[in-house]
């Protein structure tokens, strides 16, 4: 039998918002290999598969990614029907691209699955657009951590004019208002601090660059949680303001 993996992105955590080829991928699967951070809502597409567990949280103990390239191989080459489930989007910031190589490199077939990434879906509930005809003509998806020693060019961020959604930034919130603010980024521009998205408890914190480092302190802010940063921040509270001029 042709050996295949499943790439399969199950969004931000709202099982709703899972997309039909998504849904119809756990429908056919014998093996699913799970991260942390997909709803276990989601598990009900595929009862009779084989769950595993594999997942990567900062600060917590790891699956190793060797590990789970070698449990994709042999279960694809066993002649399962094997679905890669990660939170978000396979190919944003979910490793999705070198699983995808690796497997192609040992004679697997690979499909991948887009899935509504954290940074789109928390935005959305909370009535920020992330682009915005005459406010903000593009959008900027950066991760603040890295494994390797590169570092992000925030001030080259802060130039950019486009909104900025900064994944794993919670640890590094000081490092990246000073980096943002000495790239000439204006103190007061508006910043939504996003924990949980999509999810019930969902929570959201609004503050101004200058200020949320403080301002996620006193909300005690977590992870998973991510930052738009960027004039269309202020967009919902915009709206707030003029639905009571109107009321």
């Amino acid at each position: 039998m042709n050996a295949k993996v499943w790439l399969v992105g199950a969004g931000p955590g709202d099982p709703e918002l899972l997309t039909l080829k998504a849904v119809r991928a756990l429908r056919e699967a014998d093996v699913v290999l799970i991260d942390d951070l997909v709803n276990d809502a989601v598990l009900e597409h595929c009862p009779a598969a084989r769950v595993i567990s594999v997942g990567k949280r900062g600060g917590c103990r790891s699956t190793p990614q060797a590990f789970i390239h070698r449990l994709m191989l042999r279960y694809a080459r066993h002649g399962k029907c094997v679905v890669r489930l990660k939170g978000g989007d396979p190919c944003i910031f979910g490793r999705g691209g070198e699983e995808a190589q690796w497997l192609r490199e040992h004679g697997v077939e690979v499909e991948l699955v887009n899935g509504i990434t954290a940074g789109l879906a928390g935005a959305t509930h909370c009535d920020i657009p992330l682009t915005l005809r005459g406010v903000a003509r593009g959008v900027t998806l950066v991760t603040a951590h890295t494994q390797d020693e590169s570092q992000v060019n925030w001030q080259a961020l802060a130039q950019s004019g486009t909104t900025l959604v900064v994944y794993m930034g919670v640890a590094k919130l000081s490092e990246i208002r000073e980096q943002l603010l000495a790239g000439g980024m204006a103190a007061d521009m508006p910043v939504a601090m996003i924990e949980n998205a999509s999810l019930p408890h969902q929570r959201e914190c609004r503050s101004h660059l200058s200020a949320m480092e403080h301002d996620a302190g006193a909300f005690e802010l977590k992870s998973p949680a991510i930052l738009v940063i960027g004039r269309v921040a202020a967009h919902a509270q915009q709206n707030l303001r003029e639905q009571s001029l109107c009321g």
